[in-house]
């Protein structure tokens, strides 16, 4: 403990300071260090290292950690609730990820058009305002609903149980949820899908999984989309994937590119893959089918 401010929790070596330098982290997320015995204040500010790995004013680490339990136990219920009704009617459900301009939305508009005639497909779009992007898939046929989410930054689960109410999916069918643009707070809430897709443009940076590590350690599959672009950037494929799989090592990756459709068939045979594990909703045949599945590719 820091006998100075009464500071405590964790202490870092920081290499190449020719000194001895201690690290210091208060609850609240404020950090600074200590170094030949001074006592220096630093400009890094942490507020996801307290017990909570978040800060708002006024209310302590704990009362946030019981609020935080408190909300994603009632999602928790809600989501089994979706599941159960997936499993029941034999649907295979996606929540797509990802930061606002992505591709999100020319992804789904594409990957409808190519399955439209294979599965029955609907879609469940959520942004915080307007219903454009439900438009852009209603004009590909298939049925979509739009959720507004008002100043909310994540669909939770009961607001897609009650748009499956009046979505009403058909038995058998592929289910795409496009969630509201952010690397943050959707990484936190079950919807009751059976996979997080998490789709990173090139244009956004390869560091992005470091960045907002959740959002990937959460995701089963790693799209990265605009590929077409990536003659005219900086971006490092390799180091992006990398970095991915440093917060989830087992998370899958697939380039492509949903405006020419380079790297399509990849992410289209996923989906098919997927679609016919789902179909057998035994666990014992369904990792047969695996099996066969893996052998075919």
């Amino acid at each position: 403990m820091c006998t100075v401010c009464g500071c405590s929790g964790e202490e870092a070596k920081i290499e190449g300071t020719g000194n001895h330098m201690r690290f210091h982290v208060h609850a609240d997320g404020t950090a600074h260090s200590h170094s030949g015995g001074a006592h220096h204040h630093r400009h890094d500010i942490h507020y996801g290292l307290g017990p909570a790995h978040a800060h708002a004013p006024g209310m302590s680490q704990a009362r946030m950690v019981k609020v935080e339990q408190d909300i994603l136990a009632k999602n928790d219920a809600y989501a089994a609730a979706n599941r159960n009704y997936f499993r029941a009617h034999g649907i295979f459900a996606l929540n797509l990820v990802s930061s606002p301009g992505s591709g999100k939305t020319t992804l789904l508009v594409r990957t409808v058009g190519a399955l439209q005639e294979r599965y029955p497909v609907c879609v469940i779009e959520g942004d915080q305002q307007t219903s454009l992007d439900a438009d852009r898939i209603r004009a590909t046929g298939v049925p979509a609903l739009q959720i507004n989410t008002g100043r909310g930054c994540h669909l939770d689960a009961h607001m897609v149980g009650h748009a499956l109410e009046q979505l009403r999916p058909r038995d058998n069918s592929l289910l795409l949820i496009e969630n509201v643009g952010n690397l943050v707070c959707p990484a936190s809430f079950d919807l009751g899908e059976a996979h997080k897709v998490a789709i990173l443009s090139v244009t956004e940076g390869e560091d992005k999984p470091l960045k907002y590590p959740d959002m990937f350690a959460a995701a089963d599959l790693m799209l990265l989309n605009k590929s077409d672009l990536l003659p005219h950037l900086d971006f490092d494929v390799s180091l992006a994937i990398e970095y991915a799989r440093r917060v989830n090592p087992g998370i899958r990756a697939i380039v492509l590119s949903a405006r020419t459709g380079e790297g399509m068939d990849e992410w289209l045979d996923w989906l098919e893959m997927q679609m016919d594990i789902a179909a057998f909703p035994g666990a014992e045949a369904g990792e047969s089918r695996i099996g066969e599945l893996e052998v075919r590719d």
